[in-house]
């Protein structure tokens, strides 16, 4: 299943499906403070159940500190879950600012979708 949410009015594009029973999220776009409700709201929206997320980040140009905030949420509102949150195929100029702040030694970051959902 792949649902859309927030491409027209934000700039953001994040598309949802599930490989073996997995969540992926594949953003595209720029993350900053104007769409980081949409990304958060997609983060979060794993009802109830043990969030196993891999998020696409292949397809973003650009993320500020909104961004990293977004994430660092969602990963310990996964952990407290008991579910693990993991990122993958972050362009250059993103995979940088992840190792800056540290945040590719809290979450896994994988060069691939492939590799993260089987790390």
């Amino acid at each position: 299943m792949t649902d859309t949410h927030g491409a027209a009015r934000s700039g953001l594009a994040i598309d949802h499906s599930a490989v073996d029973g997995i969540r992926v999220l594949t953003v595209r776009g720029e993350i900053d403070h104007d769409v980081k409700d949409v990304l958060s709201g997609a983060l979060l929206s794993f009802d109830g159940a043990t969030p196993r997320t891999v998020v696409d980040l292949s397809g973003v140009t650009f993320m500020d500190s909104s961004g990293i905030n977004a994430f660092v949420a969602a990963h310990q509102s996964m952990s407290d879950a008991e579910g693990w949150l993991r990122m993958a195929g972050a362009q250059a100029s993103v995979l940088r600012l992840l190792e800056l702040v540290g945040l590719d030694q809290v979450i896994g970051c994988h060069p691939t979708v492939e590799q993260a959902l089987t790390a």
